[in-house]
């Protein structure tokens, strides 16, 4: 399972650090904060399981800021991903971690609402495989208030993978998988 963890992380550095999809993880990666867990369940109840045993990982480790959990084998019907995002937030309302840990989410055919499939700006979320990503709500709280403007970050994502195109990331997000070096600065 370590080639998804590596394939992950070359996702991470290649598309969401290169283009500054997200403007802090740049700072978690270089300071090693992040918490990589490979998920190789296959049925809904168990990823859920991993999901809160990631939230339990991460009461007990403060110096660590945000968890992958990472589900290489199930989930790849993006419908199946939402229904299961959807037990997953309950479940942590439940387990008492509303106002906690948020959850974002990556998937490989990830869609924005009302957009359609072949949208580019959906590549802002795709992932190399469906992903649960467990944010700290305080830290996220105060990275958000130290930025200039954090509200425009969608706008100037979508802008920038629309203008790229889908066939910029679909080429981008394989090479990612087949272990290739980066391109050139394009």
């Amino acid at each position: 399972m370590q080639q998804v963890v590596e394939v992950t992380q070359r996702w991470l550095w290649q598309v969401i650090v290169k283009y500054n999809i997200c403007p802090f993880a740049r700072q978690e990666i270089e300071a090693q904060r992040i918490n990589y867990q490979v998920c190789k369940a296959t049925a809904v109840e168990d990823i859920l399981a991993s999901v809160v045993a990631e939230c339990k990982f991460l009461d007990e480790h403060p110096e660590v800021a945000t968890a992958l959990v990472i589900v290489p084998n199930a989930l790849a019907d993006f419908s199946d991903y939402l229904d299961t995002l959807d037990l997953a937030n309950q479940l942590l309302r439940l387990e008492g971690y509303e106002g906690v840990f948020q959850l974002a989410s990556f998937h490989p055919a990830y869609c924005f609402a009302g957009e359609p499939e072949d949208d580019p700006a959906n590549y802002t979320n795709r992932a190399p495989y469906p992903i649960f990503h467990i944010l700290r709500e305080d830290e996220l709280a105060e990275a958000l208030d130290n930025f200039d403007q954090p509200e425009l970050i969608p706008e100037r994502n979508i802008a920038f993978a629309r203008r790229k195109g889908a066939a910029f990331f679909e080429r981008l997000l394989h090479k990612i998988k087949a272990g290739e070096p980066p391109a050139d600065n394009t």
